[in-house]
């Protein structure tokens, strides 16, 4: 089911494009009918089928989105992703605005699945974080999960997350946590991440009510320190400087998750065509 909130998505990009309408492929077509096809050209991870669906419905009532694959499916290059029949004038009308959304959605899923896949064999789960596209966030967080990574919070309303900037106005973790847990009493399972930059503050972090503690631009040794000296008392979170060249020196040493802002900030879209047989 296409949630309210992507419809809205759908109809401003649709809108943005087409705005007063189409004034080179109506001037071309009318009742034309034709068959299309979405190409890969490039191997990724697809993600967005049920937008790209929206958008034809939007357009056309009368369109026929017939997907090859599934979201979270790898495809190669060459390979049909998705089928649409009805009017060729307005499959000319969905088509960028469809592509745009499913290369977009995909480059995100295929991002997420490169980093998940240098992490097999090891405990380490990868998260995204709130750095996503304006709009977006609902979309692009579903693909980190067909690319196999994780979630974290989804804004600022479901997850307590306390950064360096509450910790340096509030004058401490201890202070910051402390308020947060009582601003947040009764809340069932309510979870509270602290950020450290130091033993000294994962110290203070261990013996607060927190639920994960994040180490936030340690190095690799130093977060293999950090693991060694939290011993397993609390979930430890990796964060900030982390890329496919460095990412398993992290797991090697030994952290439960580590956060990726690169998953959905700065992706590659997947290299997608259409093209009317």
């Amino acid at each position: 089911m296409i949630s309210t909130q992507t419809k809205k998505l759908v109809k401003i990009a649709l809108t943005e494009d087409i705005l007063t309408g189409d004034v080179t492929s109506e001037a071309i077509f009318h009742e034309e009918e034709a068959i299309a096809a979405i190409y890969a050209k490039a191997n990724g991870i697809i993600s967005g089928l049920e937008v790209a669906n929206e958008v034809c419905h939007q357009i056309d009532k009368g369109l026929n989105f017939q997907p090859k694959v599934k979201n979270g499916e790898e495809v190669k290059k060459k390979q049909i992703v998705a089928v649409i029949a009805g009017k060729t004038v307005s499959i000319l009308k969905a088509e960028r605005v469809m592509l745009n959304f499913l290369q977009r959605l995909s480059g995100v899923a295929t991002r997420t699945n490169n980093f998940t896949k240098l992490l097999n064999g090891y405990k380490t789960q990868i998260f995204d974080t709130r750095k996503t596209t304006p709009g977006m966030r609902f979309l692009e967080k579903e693909a980190v999960l067909n690319g196999n990574g994780k979630n974290h919070r989804i804004g600022l309303y479901d997850q307590a997350l306390i950064k360096d900037n509450h910790i340096e106005a509030v004058g401490g973790i201890t202070e910051a946590v402390n308020r947060v847990v009582e601003f947040n009493k009764g809340k069932e399972n309510f979870i509270i991440v602290v950020e450290t930059k130091n033993l000294e503050e994962i110290k203070e972090a261990l013996e607060l009510p927190v639920t994960r503690i994040m180490i936030d631009n340690f190095s690799p040794k130093e977060a293999e320190k950090a693991v060694k000296f939290v011993n397993g008392r609390k979930p430890l979170e990796a964060s900030g400087g982390i890329t496919e060249e460095n990412i398993v020196e992290y797991a090697k040493a030994g952290v439960d998750f580590i956060s990726i802002g690169a998953l959905t900030h700065s992706v590659k879209a997947l290299d997608l065509s259409l093209l009317i047989k």
